[in-house]
C-alpha cells in the first residue's frame, strides 16, 4: 500500500472535539466523501486489499445504519464485480428479515437483514466507516452467521484503536485502512 495514496485519504478525515457529546472527539469522512481524487483513492485501497486478501468472495455486507457505511460498500462491491447486502435499522427492509438487538456507546438499536439475502456457506465482507466500541460489527456478524454466511473479514476505514471494539470480534479477521487512539 502505498503511503502516499494513504495520506491522501488520512488528510481528508477531520476532527470534531466534543460530538455528539463532550469529551467525544468524532471522526468526519465527509471531505473524504467530497473529494471525487480521494474518495476513489480510499476504494482502491479497500479493492487493493479484498483482492490481495480473498480470491474468491460473494458478497459486500455493508452497515446502513447511517449514510457514511453505505456509501463505501455499494462501490467496493461494484469494483469487485460482486453484489452488495444491506444491513439496516429494524423496519426498514420489505420481506423476511433476521433481526438483532445490541448496545452503542450512546444507547441501545436493532439491526436486521432480510433472511435471503445469503445462501449458507456464501462468503462475505462486512465494510463500514468507523469501529468505535465494535457493538454494531458484533451484531453484524451474529445476524451474518445466523444465515450461515463465511465472514471472510470486517473492514472499516477507519478504528478507534483506544475503545477497544475490534477484540471484541474474536476469531473474526479485521482490518483498519486507518487507525487512531
Amino acid at each position: 500500500m502505498s503511503e502516499q495514496r494513504l495520506r491522501a485519504v488520512r488528510e481528508r478525515v477531520r476532527s470534531f472535539p466534543d460530538f455528539p457529546e463532550p469529551g467525544v472527539l468524532f471522526r468526519d469522512i465527509s471531505p473524504l466523501l467530497k473529494d471525487p481524487v480521494a474518495f476513489r483513492t480510499l476504494i482502491d485501497l479497500l479493492e487493493d486489499h479484498v483482492r490481495a486478501a480473498f480470491p474468491k468472495i460473494d458478497f459486500i455486507v455493508g452497515e446502513c445504519l447511517d449514510s457514511r457505511g453505505f456509501l463505501i460498500g455499494p462501490p467496493l462491491a461494484q469494483r469487485l464485480g460482486i453484489g452488495f447486502v444491506p444491513l439496516r435499522k429494524k423496519g426498514k427492509l420489505p420481506g423476511a428479515t433476521e433481526s438483532i438487538s445490541y448496545s452503542l456507546e450512546y444507547g441501545k438499536a436493532e439491526l436486521e437483514i432480510q433472511s435471503d439475502a445469503v445462501e449458507p456457506g456464501q462468503k462475505v465482507v462486512i465494510v463500514d466507516d468507523l469501529l468505535a466500541t465494535g457493538g454494531t460489527m458484533c451484531a453484524a456478524c451474529e445476524l451474518l452467521k445466523r444465515l450461515k454466511a463465511e465472514i471472510l473479514e470486517c473492514l472499516v476505514v477507519i478504528e478507534l484503536k483506544a475503545l477497544k471494539g475490534s477484540e471484541k470480534l474474536n476469531s473474526i479477521p479485521f482490518y483498519s485502512l486507518l487507525q487512531y487512539d
